[in-house]
């Protein structure tokens, strides 16, 4: 196949639809309307079953005390899909490929999540910071290397995430 260099700001089409124009639509679709019935239209029904799907999809795993975090988690697997589908456009780039972007979020949710383990359940916390049979002498060697890398890890997270990201874009790219 014979492609130019600017083939690739040309608009992608799926079955004959430019996704450009999904890419424009589909998120507004995400967001419920307010109105004065439960449900309106056959668009409030799609935005109830879809966030209705994403929040049963995320509180599975979950016991009924986690159940709070639904809202959000569900708004945020809502605002990730609108800005990565909002990526599709033509000159654009996706915004979760920035490392700002991606420390952003990590940051505070790492930060809720820690904290909310420490006050819920402080000796289980604790108890990760410490392997079980570890010799005496260890110990406190140990306890600084894990905190470390307690501490660090929502920057390691989030390098990682954004070069993996980067790498995926440069790949397809090249190709």
């Amino acid at each position: 196949m014979n492609l130019s260099f600017f083939d690739q700001f040309m608009s992608p089409y799926l079955l004959g639809i430019p996704l450009i124009l999904i890419s424009l639509l589909f998120p507004t679709l995400l967001f419920p309307s307010p109105g004065n019935r439960w449900i309106t239209n056959r668009v409030s029904t799609l935005q109830s079953w879809f966030i209705c799907v994403i929040t049963k999809q995320l509180m599975i795993p979950l016991n009924k005390k986690g159940h709070k975090w639904a809202l959000i988690l569900s708004s945020l697997m809502v605002f990730l899909l609108t800005i990565n589908l909002l990526g599709l456009l033509p000159y654009t780039f996706t915004p979760t490929t920035q490392l700002s972007m991606n420390l952003a979020l990590a940051f505070p949710l790492w930060l809720a999540t820690l904290l909310t383990g420490l006050r819920n359940q402080p000796s289980a916390s604790l108890g990760h910071l410490l392997p079980e049979g570890t010799p005496t002498p260890l110990i406190p060697a140990l306890i600084m290397i894990e905190t470390t890398s307690l501490l660090i890890r929502p920057l390691a997270l989030g390098v990682r995430l954004t070069a993996n990201l980067t790498a995926g874009h440069l790949l397809i790219q090249l190709i």
